[in-house]
């Protein structure tokens, strides 16, 4: 793995439970967590693509897997927004091999 440098857990939300990433959201942490790992793909696909859009890339990697990145990359590339093309040069460095489109 590699050294992340994530924000620290105390400067991460807001007083009510709200990332700072999901300042366009009215959702607690936990509340995002479980769309994180929902069981219908494109809910999944779009909170990850929100994460990787919003987040920092270190905290990004905290909350979500590359497991989890590639096996729905499909859906999750359409929800990148102006950091598509980040992510489409950063992710094959990470996992060692081109993603599947």
């Amino acid at each position: 793995m590699f050294p992340l440098n994530p924000t620290p857990p105390e400067k991460l939300c807001d007083a009510e439970g709200r990332p700072y990433f999901l300042w366009d959201s009215d959702m607690t942490l936990a509340a995002f967590l479980e769309l994180l790992d929902h069981d219908d793909p494109h809910v999944r696909a779009h909170a990850v693509g929100k994460l990787l859009r919003q987040a920092r890339t270190d905290d990004a990697l905290t909350f979500v897997t590359l497991e989890a990145v590639e096996r729905d990359w499909p859906l999750v590339r359409r929800h990148l927004g102006r950091r598509r093309e980040f992510w489409e040069w950063l992710l094959p460095k990470l996992v060692g091999h081109e993603l599947d489109a």
